[in-house]
C-alpha cells in the first residue's frame, strides 16, 4: 500500500501505519483533534502526548483543533486536569473561539442558549444578552442540557418553535457524538442536524467547516515563521465526518485514529484491528483519510 508524499489528498490511497514515527518527517504542522485522540473525556492517552511531544522536539508544530464549545484557554486548563502535557502542543483553536467571535459580532442582540450551565463562560464579557426563546433574536447551541439522559429528540418542541420564527442557530460544537470513557455522548451537532431537517438555518464554525481550519492554518504559519505548505500539513482525528472531511476540505492530508468513535466499526475497541480491513473500510467512506492508525503513538513496540 503506497503512501502519498505530497499533493492533494487522494481518496483511493489509504494506508495503514503502525506508528506516527513512520510518516512524521513528511509534515511540518499537525492540526490535531483533542477528544478521542489525546483523551477520552476522563483521562489522557499518554502515548498520544508523547507522540506529539516528539514531533515538536524534531521541529514540528502542533495546533490542537477542537469542536469544544469553550474558548481555547478553558480547553487548555481542562487538558491539564486530564494529564495532557503542554509539551504536546503549541496552541489551541476551538469552535468555541469562533462562536464567541460570531456572538461578539452580533453586538447587543439577544440570544437563547441551549446547553449546560458549564458552557456559560463562553459568553462572559460579551454585550449580547441571553434571554428566553420567546424574546431571542437568535439561538446559540453548545450542547444538551443533560447529555447523559437526553437525545436530540428531546428538543423537538423547542426546534419547532424556533423554526416557526425562523431563528438562526449558531452551533458551537458540530460533533454529533463524542466518547466519554466507554460511552458515546450526544453533542450539539445532533441538535443542529435536527433543526436543519426542519429547514432551520444554522451556522457551524467548527469542524468540518473551513473557518476553524483557516484560523488554525494561519496560526500554524505564525508558529513556523513562514507560509505553510498544505502538502506538509497533517490533520489528525478520530471522526470521518468532522476530522477527515474537514481536513480534506482544507486541502491537507489526514490520519484517522481508529480507537476513537469508529472503534466498533473498525474492530479497534479491544485492540483487534486488522490493517487490511481498516484500509478497505476507510476507502469505502464518503471521504477517506490518507492514513489509518490504531492510536496516536510515536513508536509501536512488540508489547503494544
Amino acid at each position: 500500500m503506497s503512501i502519498p508524499h505530497s499533493g492533494s489528498p487522494r481518496a483511493d490511497a489509504v494506508s495503514f501505519v503502525q506508528s506516527f514515527e513512520e510518516i512524521a518527517e513528511r509534515y511540518d504542522l499537525l492540526l490535531c483533534d483533542v477528544w478521542g485522540v489525546l483523551h477520552d473525556g476522563l483521562k489522557a492517552f499518554p502515548a498520544a502526548g508523547e507522540a506529539l511531544t516528539r514531533f515538536r522536539e524534531a521541529g514540528g508544530r502542533v495546533v490542537l483543533v477542537s469542536n469544544a464549545p469553550r474558548p481555547g484557554d478553558v480547553v487548555t486548563r481542562q487538558l491539564d486536569q486530564f494529564g495532557v502535557p503542554r509539551t504536546a502542543y503549541d496552541d489551541v483553536r476551538t469552535s468555541g473561539d469562533l462562536t464567541r467571535a460570531i456572538v461578539a459580532g452580533h453586538g447587543e442582540k439577544t440570544f437563547h442558549h441551549i446547553g449546560p450551565e458549564r458552557d456559560l463562560g463562553l459568553f462572559r464579557g460579551l454585550s449580547g444578552r441571553p434571554t428566553s426563546l420567546a424574546e431571542a433574536e437568535y439561538v446559540v447551541c453548545t450542547g444538551l442540557f443533560d447529555d447523559e439522559t437526553e437525545t436530540a429528540e428531546h428538543y423537538a418542541e423547542t426546534l419547532a418553535a424556533m423554526r416557526e420564527r425562523d431563528l438562526p442557530m449558531i452551533c458551537a460544537n458540530p460533533d454529533l457524538v463524542v466518547e466519554r470513557g466507554h460511552q458515546l455522548i450526544v453533542c450539539a451537532g445532533a441538535i443542529a442536524a435536527a433543526y436543519e431537517d426542519l429547514g432551520g438555518r444554522t451556522v457551524t464554525p467548527g469542524k468540518p467547516h473551513r473557518p476553524i481550519y483557516e484560523a488554525a492554518l494561519a496560526l500554524g504559519s505564525e508558529l513556523l515563521g513562514r507560509p505553510v505548505e498544505r502538502s506538509r500539513v497533517l490533520g489528525v482525528g478520530d471522526a470521518i465526518r468532522t476530522d477527515v472531511a474537514g481536513g480534506h476540505g482544507a486541502g491537507v492530508h489526514t490520519m484517522l485514529v481508529a480507537r476513537g468513535i469508529h472503534a466498533s466499526e473498525l474492530g479497534a475497541a479491544h485492540d483487534r484491528i486488522d490493517p487490511d480491513f481498516a484500509v478497505r473500510w476507510a476507502a469505502g467512506q464518503d471521504v477517506s483519510p490518507t492514513y489509518v492508525i490504531h492510536d496516536l503513538t510515536w513508536r509501536r513496540t512488540q508489547a503494544s
